[in-house]
């Protein structure tokens, strides 16, 4: 299988944290998020929306978006629930991520890293949508130990990668000690690796 892929995207980090805990073998071929121009000669076969992650399968099927990767891959495992009640909420918290916490935490984390200029306006709305998503975080992480069903899934992947990295976007975790002690048992599962891994 060969990944498209890019070191510093949490949305790419999410399938090779899936990957390293499964024991799954891939290749890898770096994309830069900065400098899109030969996305379309790239992905444009493999991907209509010429993001990354783009995974490209054995037999020549390609698959993107991480969430759908990360539910392809981790159906029958540990990593998604049986019962069919708690693999909706794994859903539901995967497109929490996608919808609340991802263009928000992410996108000023990007900000940063590509020193692009932006409104105060623009700067604050991402702000107060990033601290509403780690605030609900929070107040569910409050009486429980993961995201869903009392044990790590693919939700618990999906939304480590960004929250991790929160501060990159200059969000303090500091007030979120439910989302800082769930931050460390998610990295303490087996198979765990760091971004930069």
């Amino acid at each position: 299988m060969l990944l498209y892929d890019s070191a510093i995207s949490g949305n790419c980090y999410k399938v090779r944290l899936l990957f390293a805990k499964l024991g799954i073998a891939y290749d890898r071929r770096e994309l830069s998020v900065f400098d899109r121009s030969d996305r379309p000669e790239v992905l444009g076969e493999l991907n209509p929306a010429l993001r990354v992650p783009t995974l490209v399968l054995d037999d020549g099927r390609a698959l993107a978006e991480s969430g759908a990767i990360l539910y392809h891959f981790a159906e029958g495992t540990e990593l998604v629930p049986d019962d069919a009640f708690e693999r909706a909420q794994v859903l539901q918290w995967m497109f929490f991520e996608q919808y609340n916490h991802e263009p928000n935490i992410a996108v000023l984390r990007f900000w940063n890293e590509a020193g692009t200029v932006h409104t105060d306006q623009e700067v604050q709305a991402k702000r107060a949508g990033g601290e509403a998503a780690l605030q609900a975080m929070e107040r569910h992480l409050g009486d429980r130990t993961f995201l869903v069903g009392e044990r790590c899934t693919i939700a618990d992947l999906a939304l480590y990668a960004y929250t991790h990295l929160a501060p990159e976007g200059g969000f303090s975790l500091q007030p979120y000690p439910a989302i800082t002690a769930w931050l460390a048992r998610v990295a303490d599962q087996p198979g765990h690796v760091a971004i930069d891994d």
